[in-house]
């Protein structure tokens, strides 16, 4: 190559760069923000989701999109996670849209509700079945945008000091449950409690309350709900596979470069699975402990399932007749959960039946 070619070429090479570089920048700003959670940082797993988020989210962006994750109570207590990520407060927040139902009963279905969907329905409704467009739709108006970040499992029924084995037995019971499935429950009698999970166990040890529920095995061991409460129910109908949420404010997430968006909706997609996987991987030894250690486990009986979906049946049929939201999401979500118990029923169940009764044959 002759020099004066060389030059000419080395001269377009610096010129393509001199554009290229600020662009390339524009698009990744330095961008911090605070995220607070609803959990406390000793619950590692539904806490740890949180963590999952902002640790791939500042490794995709070489540290120049960084999220400083905050346990509940370090900048607002744990239920008013919403509330400063809507008003602008914080950026974004980890948190279970059911503990909003006081605002509006809409936010627990995109969570969960008794008798909805388990954790695997759960997200192909939300990602496949146009759940997280019916949610977002709704989100929008507490000027929040949402994305599933965690999921438990089907979760436990909780912990009684007696057993529970008719419908009669749960009336009078003190039980602490909120949200939703608390007004399930005060249909067939119980008397739901609201209380943190700091309160529980002192509140089962003083005979305050009667029964608690909290997770699953390996959060219920953290918090020692088996010195204080013997049996230990299953399923916990009111929660078959519930969604951790990470929402963002609109307006901080609109000003945010495209590639950062794809980036923090693929974050919050691997943070959902990563919390079902750990859970799944946590809560067999923890029960094993649990039973080791003298929990007894008790299934609800069929009566008391009947009467409490029969209760359910009744509070959708009631808060749809006057809440059009909460009718247009809990009527979706019925049909994708039908759908999906008529495929659940073929090959899953059928599968899942077989291996359980042949576990223990080697």
């Amino acid at each position: 190559m002759k020099r004066r070619d060389f030059l000419k070429v080395s001269a377009a090479g610096a010129a393509a760069t001199a554009v290229a570089s600020p662009a390339i920048a524009q698009s990744s700003p330095e961008v911090k923000w605070r995220l607070t959670s609803s959990f406390p940082k000793s619950l590692d797993t539904i806490y740890g989701g949180a963590e999952q988020v902002a640790k791939y989210v500042a490794e995709m962006t070489d540290n120049k999109f960084q999220i400083q994750v905050f346990a509940a109570g370090e900048i607002v207590p744990g239920l008013q996670a919403l509330d400063a990520t809507s008003s602008g407060t914080v950026e974004m927040c980890h948190t279970v849209s059911y503990y909003y139902v006081g605002k509006d009963p809409t936010f627990a279905i995109f969570a969960s509700v008794p008798f909805g969907l388990n954790a695997r329905q759960q997200n192909s409704w939300l990602y496949q079945g146009g759940g997280n467009e019916l949610a977002n739709e709704f989100f929008k108006k507490s000027n929040v945008i949402g994305f599933p970040c965690g999921n438990t499992g089907t979760q436990m029924g909780g912990w009684f000091r007696k057993e529970i084995k008719t419908v009669a037995d749960l009336s009078g019971l003190k039980m602490r449950i909120g949200g939703i499935a608390g007004q399930v429950l005060q249909k067939v009698g119980v008397v739901p409690q609201q209380l943190a999970g700091g309160d529980i166990y002192p509140a089962l040890e003083k005979g305050t309350i009667d029964a608690a529920e909290w997770v699953g095995p390996y959060d219920d061991e953290k918090l020692g709900f088996a010195k204080v409460a013997k049996y230990y129910y299953y399923p916990g109908f009111w929660e078959g596979g519930p969604t951790v949420h990470a929402f963002a404010n609109l307006e901080k997430w609109n000003a945010l470069p495209k590639n950062y968006q794809a980036i923090l909706t693929n974050a919050t997609a691997n943070a959902n699975s990563w919390m079902a996987a750990r859970y799944d991987m946590q809560n067999p030894a923890a029960l094993k402990r649990l039973v080791a250690g003298g929990t007894q486990l008790r299934p609800f009986t069929n009566e008391v399932l009947e009467a409490c979906l029969k209760a359910t049946n009744e509070l959708w049929a009631e808060i749809s007749g006057k809440n059009a939201d909460f009718k247009k999401s809990i009527d979706a979500m019925q049909a994708y959960r039908s759908d999906e118990y008529l495929w659940w029923q073929v090959a899953e169940y059928t599968y899942d039946s077989f291996m359980i009764r042949s576990r223990t044959r080697g």
